[in-house]
């Protein structure tokens, strides 16, 4: 791997580790309406980065096969979508706000499973980061470094709030500060282990590729109905989750087709 792979890998990670900063200066926990503006813009940021920076890219890669062109990118959507939903059912995690845990039962502490389930959720964002940036090796695929560095750019812009929405709540339980900013980075770190393990797999079957980038793109989507939505939208007002929605949406898309 080369310079730039390399810090294409830790840009999302460090936008994690920014984020979980925020438990070391601020005293309260995030109001839910900033909760709600910022799940719903992290939302927007994954859907946009799905089709922009995933799925036309695979459908690009899949001309040559004519009116057959849709299947990489529908297999591996739906590929995608049944991987997140084994993991959901797979590993126990609570959502942020939730009274119950999802997954198989266990004794696991809230704050555990409450690491867990933004774990889970960024395991499909170092698995895009991943993907595109092996993309942009292979030479021959229509993802260029700059594609690949702007969709770093993109998670790593929606890993910040993530990092402050998992850090401030572990505070909030009773966590020390310096404990709770450990807890919110290393929620994170499942990203560049899943970006590198997909760049080394997605590197060897080189003609797989666009079924790597819809699988990117069904296990992103897959996080942002199951989890993200409700979240945005759970109580009255919901309204500013959607809006934000809107705005990490026309973001990422922005970068995409502006640096992409």
């Amino acid at each position: 791997m080369n310079y730039e792979t390399i810090l294409g890998i830790l840009i999302p990670f460090l936008g994690t580790t920014l984020g979980s900063a925020c438990v070391l200066f601020m005293k309260k926990n995030l109001k839910i309406s900033v909760q709600r503006a910022l799940t719903g813009f992290a939302g927007g940021v994954m859907v946009a980065a799905s089709v922009w920076s995933l799925l036309i890219p695979a459908l690009e890669m899949s001309e040559n096969k004519g009116i057959w062109a849709f299947i990489p990118a529908v297999a591996g959507f739906w590929i995608g979508i049944l991987f997140l939903l084994f993991l959901d059912h797979l590993i126990p995690h609570m959502h942020q706000n939730a009274q119950q845990a999802e997954g198989p039962k266990t004794k696991l502490k809230r704050t555990t499973m409450l690491v867990l389930a933004v774990t889970l959720h960024n395991i499909p964002e170092g698995m895009a980061v991943g993907v595109v940036l092996a993309g942009s090796l292979a030479g021959d695929a229509p993802i260029t470094i700059a594609g690949a560095f702007t969709l770093a750019i993109g998670i790593a812009i929606q890993n910040f709030p993530e990092g402050a929405i998992i850090s401030m709540p572990l505070r909030s339980e009773g966590m020390g500060k310096g404990k709770a900013f450990l807890y919110g980075t290393l929620s994170g770190a499942v990203e560049p282990v899943g970006a590198v393990l997909t760049i080394l797999a997605a590197g060897l079957i080189v003609p797989a590729l666009p079924y790597f980038l819809s699988f990117a793109a069904g296990a992103m989507i897959y996080v942002v109905v199951e989890e993200l939505i409700p979240e945005m939208s759970q109580g009255e007002h919901s309204d500013i989750g959607t809006l934000f929605f809107a705005i990490g949406f026309t973001v990422m898309m922005v970068l995409d087709v502006a640096l992409g």
